[in-house]
Order: structure tokens, then C-alpha cells, then sequence
């Protein structure tokens, strides 16, 4: 028996634009190309719409696809073209990194107020 897959716990429509970003990369969809509708991802993908909408804003983010209501998707460039300054941290991680920061500062805070009413004690204990 073999190893089992690792599980992939990224979300629905990370993976999926990741898949498209591939297909862009191979060039299975080409620079000027338009990209299948979104009915047609969600069915090649067995997802919902909005999953697939949320793919596409995620690439048009980082430059690689044009979009406008009731116009298909258009490829504006490789991941390459865009460069890696275009690629930038996926909006996930900076949602995740936004919580870790607020949950440092309360943690900081909390080790503030600690420290305080563990100073408080010792003086209570002196007098």
C-alpha cells in the first residue's frame, strides 16, 4: 500500500486558479485568448459558480485576466509576464496573516496585563 496524498487544505478557488494559472502557463489558454465560461469551469471543476468567480478575480488580481460583466474572461498575460510583483501574497495569506497579527497583539497585551497584576501580588505578599 502506498503513502496516501497529502491532503490539500487551501481553499476551493485558490486551487482552482491555481489549476487555470497552469492552463495559462502551458498555454492551454493563450495571451488573448478568452477563458471557457464560467458555467463550463463549474462544470469542468464540479463547483459552483461563485467558486469559479472567486478563481477568476484571484487571477484578474494578480494581472493575468481581464474581466467585465457579460464579456467572457480574456488572458492578458503569463504568470510570467506579470511578473512576481504582480503575483504578490494571495489574498488567503493576507487574511491569514492579518488574524496572526491581531491575535500577537492581544497576546502582547494580555502578557502586559499579567505582568502587572503579578507585580500587584508581590506587593500585596511585601506589605
Amino acid at each position: 500500500m502506498g503513502n496516501p496524498r497529502p491532503v490539500d487544505r487551501r481553499k476551493q478557488y485558490v486551487r482552482i486558479a491555481d489549476d487555470i494559472r497552469r492552463d495559462i502557463t502551458s498555454g492551454r489558454y493563450a495571451v488573448g485568448d478568452p477563458l471557457p465560461s464560467v458555467a463550463e469551469l463549474a462544470t469542468r471543476f464540479g463547483v459552483a459558480k461563485m467558486t469559479i468567480s472567486n478563481a477568476i478575480a484571484a487571477l484578474r488580481d494578480e494581472g493575468l485576466v481581464q474581466t467585465r460583466q457579460g464579456s467572457p474572461s480574456i488572458v492578458l498575460a503569463t504568470p510570467e509576464e506579470a511578473g512576481e510583483e504582480a503575483q504578490g501574497p494571495s489574498e488567503e495569506f493576507q487574511i491569514i496573516s492579518a488574524q496572526l497579527q491581531e491575535m500577537r497583539a492581544a497576546i502582547k497585551n494580555m502578557s502586559a496585563r499579567l505582568n502587572d497584576l503579578d507585580e500587584r501580588t508581590r506587593r500585596l505578599g511585601d506589605a
